[in-house]
Formats: C-alpha cells, structure tokens, sequence
C-alpha cells in the first residue's frame, strides 16, 4: 500500500484541487455554489487563504485525494481567534478515515496558530436526497464539533430548498489576557 501524506498546498495544486471540487458544485448541494470557478478564481481563492490561513493536502503517489483549509469566520478583529473550516475528498476517498487524518492536521496547525474556536458552515437536508444528506454534519459531530445553530430554507439548488447548520468545537483556553493569533504569512 501506497503512504498517504499531508502536506501544505501549493498553487500548482490548484487544478487537481478544482477537479475535486468540481464534482460538489456540479453533483451536490455540499456547497451552494452553482458553478464550477475558473483555474484563475479558484488560484484567486487560495492565494487569499494561504495569506494566513492553513492550506493543506492528502496526497499519494502524486494524486491529491482531499483537501482542507481555514478561512476568517467573520472579518473583524474580535474573532481573529474563531475561523471556519472546509474540507473536500474525492468522492472515492470517503469513508475510509482520510477526513479525520486530514482535519486533524488542520486543527493542529490552526491550535499552534492561537485559534481557539473551530466552526464549519454545513448545508443540511430536511430530508435526505440524492444531492445531500447528513453525512458531513454527522463527520463533523464524530470530530467533536456541535450543532450551534440552524438557517432554514436558505440555499436553493437542484429544485429544492436546504437548511444551512453552523457547528462549533472549542479547541483552545480562553483567557482574559488572550495571546494575539500567530497568522501565517504563506505567500
């Protein structure tokens, strides 16, 4: 058996990345986006993540078979200690523990960073169908993350209406005398 690796991404990653992605924008409604961004946007994107935010692969044998990364939860000051997390795997790669490995290297570089709350923005079924069901919010739940609130009916796509849940995992001390987050400068 091939060794799996994570490792930081790289821009020349970009178009396996996309071919990823491409996949939940075109058959899921994983992601409210309904078309798939160009190789120029979609390098705009991480180019803006890696800023200062992880970026990361799971890689075998030259092949990217997942990705995750961290974004600004919201864009103040005050939260620079909260961020949002987003993970993709090829479709062939679920269910096989390479989410868990690759979220919980992000959740390691984003704990040394200072971050101190984890949240992921989860598109969420009323009913499951064929375009989503509630696997990811249940991926989430296994990894410790909480359901912390619910947006009902909010994105359409494929004909149909879904809930969008936020979920939350504290991974980090609070203090009075917060230390400011050590953002990375990746480019």
């Amino acid at each position: 058996m091939c060794a799996t690796a994570i490792r930081e991404a790289k821009l020349e990653d970009a178009a396996q990345i996309l071919e990823i992605y491409a996949y939940y924008v075109e058959n899921t409604a994983i992601t409210f986006e309904y078309t798939v961004p160009t190789l120029p946007d979609f390098l705009d994107r991480m180019r803006s993540t890696m800023a200062r935010y992880p970026y990361l692969v799971l890689e075998r044998d030259g092949r990217i078979l997942g990705y995750a990364y961290a974004g600004a939860f919201v864009g103040r000051a005050a939260y620079d200690w909260s961020c949002e997390t987003t993970i993709y795997l090829a479709p062939a790669m679920r269910r096989r523990g390479l989410g868990r490995m690759l979220y919980e290297a992000l959740e390691r570089e984003l704990g040394n960073m200072g971050i101190l709350n984890l949240y992921a923005c989860v598109a969420y079924p009323e009913t499951e169908d064929a375009h989503l069901t509630r696997n990811s919010a249940d991926f989430h739940t296994h990894l410790g993350f909480s359901k912390v609130g619910e947006f009902h009916q909010c994105g359409y796509k494929f004909g149909r209406w879904y809930n969008m849940i936020w979920m939350e995992k504290i991974i980090g001390a609070h203090q009075s005398e917060q230390p400011p987050v050590n953002f990375l400068a990746r480019i």
